[in-house]
């Protein structure tokens, strides 16, 4: 499933021999405009990160 996903990297710092690649279409104009997040209040880093963080997975279950 993830094969087909658009992969991008922006003002990413790689370190040691590490490299991204890139694939997929790209994004349209549309979603790089709503995926953008302006500058905020260092007060809201914990409203905004709330749900990050590893994902619950188990094993033999859909994650």
């Amino acid at each position: 499933q993830w094969k087909g996903w658009n992969w991008r990297s922006e003002g990413d710092l790689y370190l040691n021999g590490a490299y991204f690649t890139a694939s997929g279409a790209g994004a349209s104009a549309s979603y790089a405009r709503a995926s953008s997040l302006g500058a905020k209040s260092s007060a809201m880093v914990g409203t905004i990160t709330s749900n990050a963080g590893a994902l619950g997975c188990k094993r033999g279950r859909q994650c």
